[in-house]
């Protein structure tokens, strides 16, 4: 299954709007709360110039860049927890993804409505928080509960989970998401997988600001970022508006054109895209051929069987070793050949820890 990062929001954000600018879609986006009921999925391309410069060394026959899932989820409102407006279909929803692109806007408009009547990210992000967490303190309690029968036997182990779970949840009734629970166990960390808490998914913020407020923000974006500076999260700003312009141009030195003309050195969504990749701690590799140039999506930490596993099962299975050439050696030597002739390509076996730019070479045997 790809990994999926969820776009989050109070109704009339611009989530829909963002997400039609990430995908080329065309989800409703309209001037009303619940216009997303059913979540939209999309691949987003991820841009990156390495790509394209392989491309020019090799001159393959095809392109293949990597690609994430995006899901556009319905708007949440206060007391979603307890299932007002869409709200369980909401949590369920971003339950499935793997971590979260929260969208708060930034932006006055009064023909745009706002769910509160008012424009205030920080309350905003507050009420979403409030029933994130709700529902996470709802899911522990029952796991307390079951956990506080299961240790009477006297079970260390069931003990150690009670400890942990107890703890978790006076940490995030103190004001605090679970992802920032500090881990200190391997016990630990199996319980908070197992969990699936909604407070414990890595969160991109994104600041949905006006046109004149892209660059340097305004009085909005700079309360918010107050408010998230303790969370180590990162905070991106961009006009939903001006991407979806930005995405009906179809020439491409149009779109640079209207990029520069804006103040901006490239379209709000090539960071979004970045960001959301590396907020679920994906790295890419590269293959490199005369057919095909591709990118290839793997976890950090990825050994190279598990790369070669990537392509196909059996490369995993049957795996010998991986010729190894790092993205910048590749560009200084201008080709394959050309780095070998140097004795710069590495001989990697089974332990080697895949690195993000590698241009990689399988040998295998089923």
């Amino acid at each position: 299954m790809p990994l999926k990062a969820g776009i989050v929001g109070l109704p009339n954000v611009g989530k829909s709007t963002l997400f039609n600018a990430l995908t080329a879609a065309k989800a409703l986006a309209a001037n009303y709360p619940f216009a997303t009921k059913e979540p939209n999925v999309g691949m987003i391309t991820v841009p990156d110039e390495r790509i394209t410069k392989l491309s020019e060394l090799v001159k393959p026959q095809k392109v293949q860049p990597t690609t994430v899932e995006i899901v556009d989820i319905a708007g949440l409102i206060k007391g979603a927890s307890q299932g007002e407006g869409l709200g369980n279909q909401f949590l369920a929803n971003i339950r499935e993804v793997d971590a979260i692109v929260h969208v708060v806007r930034c932006f006055d408009d009064d023909n745009v409505v706002h769910v509160d009547g008012s424009i205030d990210p920080v309350r905003d992000k507050e009420i979403i928080d409030t029933e994130l967490s709700l529902k996470d303190l709802e899911n522990l309690e029952k796991r307390e509960e079951k956990l506080k029968k299961s240790s009477k036997s006297g079970d260390k182990e069931e003990a150690k989970r009670l400890e942990t779970v107890q703890a978790i949840i006076a940490h995030i009734q103190g004001g605090h998401p679970a992802r920032t629970f500090v881990i200190e166990s391997t016990l630990q960390e199996e319980l908070m997988a197992e969990l699936y808490l909604l407070t414990a998914k890595p969160v991109l913020y994104v600041c949905n600001v006006d046109e004149n407020s892209v660059v340097n923000g305004n009085a909005h974006t700079a309360a918010f970022k107050q408010l998230v500076a303790n969370e180590q999260a990162e905070v991106i700003l961009i006009s939903a508006a001006i991407e979806a312009d930005i995405a009906e141009l179809e020439d491409y030195e149009e779109k640079l054109e209207f990029v520069k003309e804006m103040g901006l050195t490239e379209p709000g969504v090539n960071r979004v895209i970045r960001s959301c990749y590396t907020l679920l701690k994906l790295i890419t590799y590269f293959t490199a051929g005369e057919k095909e140039v591709r990118a290839w999506t793997i976890k950090q930490d990825t050994k190279a069987p598990g790369a070669a596993g990537v392509i196909h099962t059996d490369f995993e299975k049957g795996f010998i070793r991986a010729e190894v050439i790092g993205y910048d050696t590749y560009v200084e030597h201008g080709s394959e050949a050309a780095v070998k002739s140097a004795g710069k390509m590495q001989i990697e076996g089974k332990e080697y820890v895949v690195k993000d730019g590698d241009v990689m070479h399988f040998l295998f045997n089923v």
